[in-house]
């Protein structure tokens, strides 16, 4: 049986204007000290998979990951952000408590490995055309390169009639292999290039989503959460409105 502290994974989808940051991680602070969940604040210094050549991809990784330090040093919160090259592996590490691998990128042996030879936690998504039981082989590669702790995480199965479907049974399949499945209750939620330019969302299914997950066993949950959905930069019509995140956080714990 695991033991360990129930995982959170919040924040915006990627690194916005200061104000957002600071409004988000000051109400991630108060739910890290009642100590029920080890809480993570995770932003993209840099969306290299946006559909749309013209939409925001955020600061770049010299400019973003002094944000992400930022957020650490003021706020005492882990972090999480995502590579999508193998360079950028160390200088993430400089900063990150855990290191993520996008979900169309979690066959990239290179990348994995790189982010594991730093030593930080890894975290592969599993891609939407991947199996739950193949992804043993994404976390092998892993630890083959060193890394001690490899979780997966759960962002959606496979695409079918203009919609992305979940198949929560990977989750039970996933941990024989993982030392933590996170279920991304956000993302999943998601209707890929909906919107034409951009993908739409049905976050009315995001606390569903979050208890259904912790029906099969999930180690952790991901949000993606702003302040003001309709002004995100990045998934707005998917990300979890802030203010309600403490009920479903409540309803899991």
């Amino acid at each position: 049986m695991r033991k360990m502290k129930t995982i959170l994974i919040a924040g915006p989808c990627v690194i916005e204007h200061k104000d957002v940051m600071d409004t988000i991680a000051q109400y991630l602070v108060p739910i890290s000290k009642k100590g029920h969940f080890d809480v993570y604040f995770k932003a993209s210094f840099d969306k290299a998979n946006r559909t749309s050549y013209n939409s925001y991809r955020g600061p770049g990784i010299e400019n973003g990951l002094r944000e992400l330090s930022r957020i650490k040093e003021t706020y005492g919160l882990k972090i999480v952000t995502d590579i999508h090259e193998v360079w950028q592996a160390n200088p993430v590490a400089e900063i990150a408590d855990m290191i993520q691998i996008p979900a169309f990128l979690c066959r990239q042996t290179d990348l994995i490995q790189s982010a594991a030879k730093t030593g930080r936690i890894v975290n592969i998504k599993k891609g939407q055309f991947v199996s739950g039981s193949d992804m043993r082989f994404a976390v092998e590669k892993a630890r083959m390169a060193g890394a001690e702790k490899v979780f997966l995480t759960e962002r959606g199965t496979f695409f079918g009639y203009n919609d992305l479907v979940v198949d929560f049974r990977n989750i039970d399949l996933m941990k024989d292999f993982a030392d933590a499945v996170i279920m991304d209750c956000t993302h999943s939620t998601q209707k890929p290039s909906a919107n034409g330019s951009t993908s739409g969302g049905s976050p009315k299914y995001i606390p569903s989503m979050a208890l259904a997950a912790k029906a099969f066993g999930a180690d952790g949950y991901f949000f993606e959460v702003h302040p003001q959905p309709k002004q995100a930069l990045s998934d707005g019509t998917s990300v979890l409105e802030l203010n309600l995140l403490n009920k479903i956080t409540n309803d899991i714990k």
